[in-house]
């Protein structure tokens, strides 16, 4: 899975020139650091990027060099990554569920920003975590909204709890405050409008002042054709909403876009393998690969068919149920794809968008999930 030196102008001009039987992800680094700006110049506050959506080295080091100086880390190997890659960058341990070992780890390593959503697991910061400088942001949930799925069946605290939490952190002399994530691919901006109203109740419950409010992750990258998503309207919401709900207490808001900072920025290859009596497609990557996520969160239309040579298909399109490569039933994209009705073995489908959650799940099950990176000027 390295990543090749050689940078080609777009896709089509590799795929005809070399003709590759594994898939391939195309990343755009140009594309990648125009959306960090976006966010940087958008959001009114500080941008930190979630590196589990997309944890390749590259990746990492232009959204530093686009000035990205924050980092939302799960574990320890993306702590390590962190310091090696951007060291000057800012640390948000934000995966509430931590090993001591790990605290251990964040605690040397300088991390000065923790998650929590329960008692136990701030019993174990407070035993471990120095309080100078250091911050722990309580995670509490509403039923969700607007979302892909909810994050909330794993992890917030409920409002009552969060309360509690908020004051027991600030009676132990860390800098409290408050996050919140309102779920993946999340369309509708009233969802962070609900929580942000949510965390101002809670904090004035709790009788605390908190410093910064992170709005989570959550935005969304654009998955079909007929939904742009409206990155500045959600960003113009989260401020005024917070203006609202705060006034003259309002909090240092924070965000930790995933798949919005990083999926544009790559578009995923696969090869016609077959074409099943004119019905079925079967590709050289499936949902045990690249495309693991679209069960959960839904396909991606935004595709287009190349011949091997390189030239778009253009016949009429028709709906085409999609398979993996696996010798599993359930490796099928969800629903139907529309596809051109002149499709054929060893054509390329492109799926633009996938670089967030491709790469970072690829299981290689069945002895599949080989994948090529190359650097491209352009996507399309």
């Amino acid at each position: 899975m390295g990543l090749s030196k050689t940078i080609w102008a777009k896709p089509a001009e590799y795929l005809a020139h070399q003709q590759p039987e594994n898939p391939v992800l195309f990343f755009a680094p140009g594309v990648l650091q125009d959306t960090a700006r976006r966010f940087i110049d958008g959001f009114p506050g500080l941008v930190t990027y979630a590196v589990k959506s997309n944890p390749q080295e590259v990746v990492i080091e232009n959204l530093a060099a686009a000035g990205v100086r924050g980092f939302d880390v799960a574990s320890p190997a993306e702590m390590l990554m962190i310091r090696r890659l951007a060291p000057e960058a800012a640390m948000h341990y934000n995966n509430p569920v931590r090993a001591r070992s790990e605290i251990a780890v964040a605690v040397a390593l300088g991390v000065k920003s923790y998650s929590v959503d329960s008692r136990t697991e701030l019993a174990k910061l407070i035993d471990l975590v120095p309080t100078e400088g250091c911050e722990i942001s309580v995670r509490f949930k509403l039923p969700v909204q607007g979302a892909a799925y909810n994050f909330g069946a794993k992890f917030g605290a409920t409002q009552d709890l969060a309360a509690d939490l908020l004051r027991t952190v600030a009676e132990a002399g860390f800098i409290p405050s408050m996050t919140f994530h309102p779920g993946t691919q999340c369309v509708d901006p009233s969802a962070w409008e609900s929580y942000i109203h949510a965390a101002a109740s809670i904090a004035q419950a709790a009788g605390v002042r908190i410093a910064r409010l992170n709005v989570g992750g959550g935005f969304p990258s654009h998955r079909l054709n007929g939904v742009l998503p409206d990155l500045e309207a959600i960003f113009a919401l989260i401020d005024r909403t917070t203006e609202a709900a705060f006034g003259a207490d309002r909090p240092v808001l924070v965000c930790e876009p995933g798949r919005g900072m990083v999926a544009e920025s790559i578009s995923l290859a696969t090869r016609v393998k077959a074409v099943r009596d004119d019905e079925h497609v079967f590709l050289n990557d499936g949902t045990y690969g690249n495309l693991d996520e679209l069960p959960m969160i839904g396909i991606i239309d935004r595709t287009e068919v190349l011949t091997p040579e390189g030239r778009a298909r253009t016949a009429a399109p028709r709906g085409r149920i999609v398979f993996g490569p696996t010798c599993d039933s359930v490796d099928r994209l969800p629903g139907e794809l529309m596809l051109p009705g002149d499709i054929a073995e060893d054509d390329y489908v492109m799926f633009h968008g996938l670089g967030a959650y491709s790469i970072a799940t690829n299981t290689r099950f069945n002895g599949f999930g080989d994948v090529a990176i190359e650097t491209v000027l352009a996507l399309h």
